[in-house]
């Protein structure tokens, strides 16, 4: 119903289409509508995705499945801490993310402002468990390596990657075990930057992946990284080089990955580059 909304509040008459995919319902919503514009269903797509769960019932359901941090109940600035040694739990955010999507040619003929170029989407499904990643991380891995396959990226050639990391004690340890397996050496030598900005804004459930997947076209676009907030002490899985970021970097950052994993075992990755930024 909210993109037949839009639509019709815009005038906007392509495709119709409403992802629900829990927590990559954003990426989903981005991937899907570049995949409309590469076959030719539209030359524009506004896509992104929004979520306002900070209700009794949204919140007694996450308490229920024990997903939400209680530790820092006093404290609840510090309360999100991605890859954090003191980590228990996310917090619940709300927010809403859109990107307009263009077909490139489209975009430069009109004088458009394009601030980043989408070059790879890869989706993936756990087949585990309804809120538990698996403990190889398979489906993280392949999400990863289905964006970067269809990009033609190699896995050195990304500069940062903005995690799902949402501050649980099983799915960030998971996922930094993923992006080592993807980016081995590329990860251990601290070329590649990484950080989860849900520290920051918290969990933005739907609109986790849009809001993020903003992020790393900004952190394209200024050559800065973003910090993981309230990372401290950070889980015993990092070493040498691979570590988060703890204060952002500023940094020539031309590929940029953005991950979302959603409950129900729904996997997305987005993988944006700087225009022409063939390498």
């Amino acid at each position: 119903m909210a993109s037949g909304h839009v639509s019709m509040k815009y005038g906007f008459q392509g495709p119709n289409h409403a992802a629900v995919t829990a927590c990559a319902t954003g990426a989903h919503s981005i991937g899907d509508a570049v995949r409309m514009i590469q076959f030719g269903d539209a030359d524009v797509m506004v896509a992104g995705g929004t979520e306002s769960s900070i209700d009794a019932l949204s919140i007694a359901g996450f308490c229920r499945s024990r997903a939400l941090t209680t530790k820092y109940n006093s404290s609840p600035q510090e309360a999100s801490r991605p890859f954090d040694s003191g980590r228990d739990g996310f917090v619940i955010g709300e927010g809403c993310g859109v990107l307009v999507l263009e077909e490139f040619n489209h975009a430069k003929n009109r004088g458009a402002k394009v601030y980043a170029e989408v070059r790879g989407y890869g989706m993936s499904g756990d087949a585990h468990h309804i809120t538990q990643p698996p403990n190889d991380g398979r489906g993280a891995i392949l999400a990863m390596t289905h964006a970067l396959r269809q990009s033609g990226l190699h896995p050195s050639e990304v500069d940062y990657i903005n995690a799902h990391a949402t501050s649980t004690p099983l799915g960030d340890v998971i996922e930094a075990n993923a992006i080592k397996t993807i980016f081995s050496g590329h990860a251990n030598s601290s070329a590649l930057a990484f950080s989860s900005t849900k520290g920051a804004i918290g969990h933005l459930l739907g609109a986790a992946g849009a809001v993020e997947a903003i992020f790393s076209v900004l952190a394209i676009r200024h050559g800065i990284a973003p910090l993981t907030l309230n990372l401290t002490k950070p889980d015993p899985v990092f070493a040498d080089g691979f570590m988060p970021l703890t204060a952002s970097k500023e940094m020539p950052i031309r590929v940029a990955m953005s991950n979302s994993f959603g409950f129900g075992g729904t996997n997305a990755s987005l993988l944006f580059a700087s225009v022409g930024s063939d390498r």
